[in-house]
């Protein structure tokens, strides 16, 4: 091991490899909880000091686990201590910009915020968002697929791809760096890297779709009971808005009672005595004729009883502070720890029914001890819930895993609709995937990382 160090500093320099304390004193996840145990962490500066830096692990059989802005929550830059890390928080440039094409080309080291505001100076937008878009950087989003806010008008991660670069387990580059939204010669060889988590290769550049910016944003949070109701006002917002529904953003009365309750920062914008909470929000490019079209539509759900609350945020800083409601995970999980947290899939019929089973199975196993607290997208099937006791070792992730996700083999949910697998879904993939899926998946592990070394353990054994 000695010998390979050695090795990888003279391609990456004194200032590229970090051992020792500089490796233990960094913290192992997005909370800054726990610290990184691994032999080194390497902060290569180029694609080109990677691939060597692989080509000299592969030859050594050193198995390697890449980290981005560790704001994952599935496990899925665990380390034991024999690794390596690879970090490329020393690749985050800005590399072009074309206004034209509307493309920008990235090291996956940037942040998402910054991609965010760089596509903002030039008049376009990066469309996918999400809380942690000021640590998040795009290798990660890219490895992850990751979701967000908009995906129910833009798409996952996926969609804002256009083509990326990447270095195998044995040193090879990958260079797919395709600029064209059309462009079908040969197999799309982004995809393999694609929501694969760092196991199939490492992503180093990508070129990024850009979208027109908008000029309007309408903002509201609507309150209802029934839950009936929630796919009819979808549905109306979405047909009467004519494309232009960015969010809706879902959140059950224990999560909206919870934030508020637990973070004095907000203020209630209504009671908390509501069954659901919906932030919806359109952006458009006409001002006045996304309002009245937005207005409208807000008058017609309020016309058919799909509403029976509404607060319209009428500047920035009240969208801010309903979105900050939304978005204060930190909240959530500080007043809920001990927590398990899911993010799971499932058809929006059947959600209503779902979440009632949970319950019912969460009052069997633990009584009144336990909390729930559910929110999420739902226009894209996805929800998050959260389940925590508040007592220390209390709650065991086992049993709550079998609580949330045995439901959801009957209705053909999903375990994961966003946050990938990593280690702590991996023994309820086969849940989600057919058994000839699982078998390809392992058929493209090995052909690509045949030895094993690219972030071994994870979504597969």
């Amino acid at each position: 091991m000695v010998g390979l160090i050695s090795e990888i500093r003279e391609i990456v320099g004194d200032a590229g490899l970090l051992v020792g304390d500089e490796v233990t004193g960094r913290a192992e996840n997005w909370m800054g909880l726990g610290s990184i145990s691994a032999q080194a962490i390497v902060r290569p500066s180029s694609t080109d000091q990677l691939s060597r830096v692989m080509a000299a692990c592969f030859q050594a059989d050193q198995p390697v686990v890449p980290m981005g802005g560790l704001t994952g929550l599935v496990q899925g830059t665990q380390t034991t201590g024999n690794e390596v890390v690879v970090s490329l928080e020393r690749m985050r440039e800005i590399e072009t910009l074309d206004g034209t094409g509307a493309t920008m080309t990235v090291q996956a080291g940037a942040a998402l915020q910054s991609v965010q505001e760089r596509a903002e100076q030039a008049g376009l937008c990066f469309p996918l968002d999400l809380g942690a878009r000021g640590s998040a950087n795009i290798g990660g989003l890219i490895s992850t697929n990751a979701g967000g806010n908009q995906v129910i008008r833009y798409g996952m991660m996926r969609e804002q791809v256009l083509g990326l670069e990447a270095v195998l387990a044995d040193g090879t580059i990958i260079s797919s760096m395709n600029r064209m939204l059309k462009n079908n010669a040969g197999y799309d060889l982004k995809q393999l890297f694609i929501g694969s988590e760092g196991t199939l290769g490492i992503v180093t550049r990508a070129v990024l779709r850009l979208r027109p910016a908008l000029s309007s944003d309408n903002t509201v949070l609507v309150a209802l009971n029934n839950f009936e109701n929630i796919p009819k006002l979808l549905r109306l917002f979405g047909s009467a808005l004519g494309g232009t529904l960015n969010a809706f953003e879902v959140m059950w009365q224990n999560y909206y009672q919870l934030i508020l309750n637990g973070n004095p920062a907000h203020k209630a914008p209504m009671p908390d005595n509501f069954g659901y909470y919906i932030l919806i929000e359109a952006a458009g490019g006409n001002k006045q004729a996304d309002l009245d079209r937005f207005m409208q539509t807000l008058e017609t759900a309020l016309e058919q009883e799909l509403i029976e609350d509404a607060v319209l945020a009428n500047s920035g800083e009240q969208r801010d502070a309903l979105w900050a409601i939304r978005d204060d995970i930190m909240t959530l999980v500080l007043t809920m720890l001990p927590i398990a947290a899911f993010d799971v899939s499932l058809p929006i019929g059947d959600m209503e029914t779902y979440i009632e089973q949970v319950e019912q199975k969460m009052s069997e196993k633990w009584g009144d001890k336990a909390k729930l607290a559910v929110f999420g997208h739902l226009g894209d099937s996805n929800i998050h819930l959260a389940i925590g006791t508040g007592v220390e070792n209390e709650l065991d992730h086992g049993d709550a895993e079998h609580v949330v996700y045995d439901p959801l083999r009957p209705i053909g949910g999903s375990v994961s609709a966003e946050h990938g697998i990593g280690l702590e879904k991996k023994a309820w993939l086969s849940s989600s995937r057919s058994p000839a899926e699982v078998n390809l998946m392992k058929t493209l592990k090995q052909a690509l990382d045949p030895k094993n070394i690219l972030n071994p353990g994870k979504v597969l054994d």
